[in-house]
């Protein structure tokens, strides 16, 4: 069984970086040798800081969706997380849009979306993990996961786990550029990884030029070349 344990993000300093998230999302940070963990549930997607020197010489092609339950969410979220040490951030966001966009202690973008907004709703704080794909790569992720795809509009494709919760979404053409090593990826975690590594080559997978994020891992690129790593279930 392949179960998709992170998103995980390269960071100067991952253990004040899941410090941070760990204090907006309130979860329990699990030291490991390389970083730190902050584990999800059936329903929410873990997160996952690692101790990697990558320059910054794109824009992220990942960022995270947190979502208001109740009218007035957005404003007290916002307030707590510059309390936390966010900051406001302009990524070209157009005026009268309804999400508000910041930044974590590292830079790395995110957004806190209105309440009402009907695409997120019950999805949890955590509501999306948005990526820069094609409509390839959201139904390989769909195929991959057993996750179905619950958007499909346009190249746009979303998935989301059947029990519910944060969604994983991608969107579309034209793609952004993608110079030097990543700064973010997938961690799988498989019961058998050299069934599963073959399952996802017959899906479109590729063995990825250069492995990410240390040993222990095989490497393995999307059907748009973007690398993810697949390990051995804990256990």
């Amino acid at each position: 069984m392949l179960h998709l344990e992170a998103v995980t993000c390269a960071a100067a300093d991952p253990e004040r970086l899941a410090a941070f998230w760990a204090a907006v999302l309130g979860r329990e940070p699990v030291g490991e040798r390389s970083g730190v963990l902050l584990p999800g549930s059936v329903t929410q997607v873990g997160l996952r800081f690692v101790a990697e020197e990558v320059p910054r010489v794109a824009e992220n092609p990942t960022h995270l969706h947190l979502t208001s339950a109740e009218p007035g969410d957005q404003e007290r979220t916002v307030a707590r997380l510059l309390a936390l040490g966010a900051c406001r951030v302009d990524v070209g966001q157009r005026p009268g849009e309804g999400h508000i966009v910041l930044a974590d202690p590292e830079g790395n973008p995110f957004c806190v979306i209105e309440h009402g907004n009907a695409y997120l709703a019950r999805t949890g704080l955590l509501g999306e993990v948005a990526c820069d794909g094609t409509r390839a790569v959201g139904e390989f992720w769909s195929a991959a996961l057993g996750w179905p795809l619950v958007w499909d509009e346009n190249d746009e494709t979303a998935i989301q786990s059947p029990a519910g919760g944060t969604k994983v979404a991608w969107g579309g053409l034209p793609l952004l550029e993608r110079p030097g090593p990543p700064r973010q990826w997938f961690d799988l975690v498989s019961d058998d990884v050299t069934v599963d590594v073959a399952r996802l080559e017959g899906l479109g997978a590729a063995r990825a030029a250069e492995t990410v994020g240390g040993e222990g891992h095989v490497t393995l690129a999307d059907p748009d070349g973007v690398p993810f790593r697949v390990a051995s279930h804990p256990g």
